[in-house]
C-alpha cells in the first residue's frame, strides 16, 4: 500500500479514516496542541510509513491496553517533521526533543539512525490515573506493561501518571520517569531490578488479559 500525502481537506480527511487497529484510526494521532494553538499542520510526509509504524503501535501495545483496562486516552502522539523541528526550536518552554531524537519515536514516519521503524503515543489510562491520584506506584503499570508486552520505551510523567510508550522493531526495552521516584527504572540491555514475583505483587488487582485476541486490521 502507498498512500500520498494529503493536499487537499478532504484527502486529509481520508487519511484520517485509516483503520490501524481494532479500536484505533489514523485520526486519533494527529491532534497536536501545539499545531492547534498556533495554526501549524501535522501531517506525515510519509503517510505509507507512518501507517505501517502505527498499525504496530496500536495492535502490539494501545489495543491490549483498552481491552484491559478499558479506554485510554491520547494526550500527543504523531508529529511532523516540521511541526516537531517547531516544538524543538521555537516553542518557549521547550516542548519537543530535537528531530533525530523522535525518529520511530513521535515522528512516525522517520526510521531512526539505525534504521528502525517506530512509533510513540503518549498516553493516559484513566482505570490506573484514578489510583495514581490516590497515591499508587507509577511502576505498578510498568511493570504490567513490562510483563505483557513488547514495547521498546516508556516515560512516566508526574501528571495523571501519563505516560510515552513506543514501538519500535528490534526493540530494546527501557523505562523512566519524570513521576517520583524519578529516573531510569530499566536501562536498554537490564536485568529487571525486581524479580517476576515481585513485579507480579505490584499488579495483583489489575484486570486480567485474559485470553483475548485481535482481529486482522480491515483493508
Amino acid at each position: 500500500m502507498t498512500t500520498r500525502k494529503p493536499r487537499s481537506y478532504s484527502s486529509l480527511e481520508d487519511f484520517g479514516r485509516v483503520r490501524l487497529s481494532q479500536h484505533f484510526y489514523m485520526r486519533d494521532f494527529l491532534y497536536s496542541e501545539i499545531g492547534n494553538f498556533f495554526g501549524k499542520p501535522n501531517i506525515p510526509d510519509d503517510p505509507t510509513l507512518a501507517i505501517l509504524a502505527g498499525e504496530q503501535l496500536c495492535q502490539n501495545l494501545l489495543d491490549p491496553l483498552v481491552n484491559t483496562f478499558g479506554p485510554i486516552a491520547v494526550r500527543s502522539s504523531y508529529r511532523s517533521p516540521d511541526l516537531n523541528h517547531f516544538g524543538a526550536t521555537e516553542v518557549k518552554p521547550q516542548r519537543c526533543s530535537r528531530n533525530e531524537v523522535n525518529y520511530a519515536s513521535h515522528i512516525w514516519d522517520r526510521r531512526d539512525s539505525a534504521g528502525r521503524m517506530g512509533a510513540c503515543a503518549c498516553i493516559v489510562v484513566p482505570w490506573f490515573a484514578d489510583q495514581y491520584a490516590k497515591g499508587r506506584d507509577w511502576r505498578d503499570l510498568a511493570w504490567w506493561v513490562h510483563d505483557h508486552l513488547t514495547y521498546h520505551a516508556m516515560y512516566f510523567f508526574p501528571k495523571l501518571a501519563a505516560f510515552n510508550l513506543t514501538w519500535r522493531e528490534d526493540p530494546a526495552p527501557q523505562i523512566a520517569s519524570y513521576a517520583a521516584p524519578k529516573g531510569n527504572l530499566l536501562r536498554a540491555g537490564d536485568t529487571p531490578s525486581e524479580v517476576r514475583a515481585t513485579r507480579q505483587a505490584r499488579y495483583a488487582n489489575f484486570p486480567d488479559l485474559g485470553g483475548i485476541t485481535y482481529p486482522p486490521v480491515p483493508s
